[in-house]
């Protein structure tokens, strides 16, 4: 009867490891299209099959079409964005990174991202701005993800992030880049398991050093342990998207983007 048990309960664990698998779905950071226009990037996206975007505010929409991906634009233009991201068949999810100084600024920002739809943004506010911001999120039931930079940035280390996260609602938690967190020194698993509960979503790249020198390859090239990132995710049933945020070969992205998600379809469960 105990073997019994005991099979039964390994079987759950692989049933809901697998459950938990079939959520994890990438999107894309635009920033990694940031020599190409909005339109561009729309089209390679859907090239690579990818239905998710994070936007960035300073993208040009198209080469005939000078106007802007930034939170401050009229409803027209909004219009003229949802048309864009319909007619490619691809989703906003989140925008940034983002960080207004000015309580107005904030307050476009988030009528922005009603408007739009979106569901997190991503930040990297000063600490006395934070009670505000909560507040914000409350309001418009809009999530607000801090994002990690190298040392010395804000939020380097996913300490100040806890610290920044104490006492806020649960609309504020964490966008964690785990090429930062590598470029700084850190353990991205054991970053990750600090924040736990806290993770909203990922900006996914691997880099080759563990210092500011460091820069983006091709997923599975690198020296983040993608077993122990994925381990520690699948522990915590996380369920955000993997964002691509592959900040090198400027010019030419789609070679060594094809063979990140080859990776992440092959090794990433």
């Amino acid at each position: 009867m105990k073997k019994v048990v005991s099979i039964l309960a390994v079987f759950m664990m692989i049933v809901s490891i697998n459950a938990n698998a079939k959520k994890w779905e990438l999107a894309t950071q635009a920033w990694t299209f940031n020599r190409f226009t909005l339109s561009e990037t729309l089209a390679d996206m859907q090239k690579l099959g990818i239905k998710y975007i994070e936007l960035y505010p300073k993208q040009k929409f198209s080469a005939s079409d000078d106007r802007t991906t930034h939170f401050s634009m009229p409803d027209s233009q909004i219009e003229d964005l949802k048309a864009m991201l319909k007619a490619h068949k691809i989703k906003v999810e989140s925008y940034g990174v983002i960080s207004p100084n000015k309580e107005a600024d904030w307050k476009k920002l988030f009528e922005f991202a009603k408007k739009m739809g979106i569901k997190t943004i991503v930040s990297e506010p000063k600490q006395e701005l934070l009670p505000m911001i909560d507040a914000l999120c409350v309001e418009y039931k809009i999530r607000v993800a801090i994002h990690n930079h190298p040392d010395p940035t804000r939020y380097w280390n996913p300490d100040i992030v806890l610290k920044a996260l104490e006492g806020r609602s649960a609309y504020m938690g964490a966008c964690t880049d785990l090429g930062h967190w590598t470029r700084s020194g850190l353990d991205a698993a054991v970053c990750l398991k600090k924040l736990e509960g806290k993770v909203f979503e990922i900006h996914m790249k691997d880099v080759n050093r563990t210092d500011k020198k460091g820069h983006a390859v091709v997923w599975g090239e690198g020296i983040i342990d993608w077993k122990a990132v994925t381990t520690e995710l699948h522990r915590q049933k996380y369920s955000g998207k993997w964002v691509i945020e592959h900040e090198h070969n400027w010019e030419n992205p789609m070679p060594d983007l094809k063979k990140n998600i080859s990776f992440f379809n092959t090794s990433i469960k």
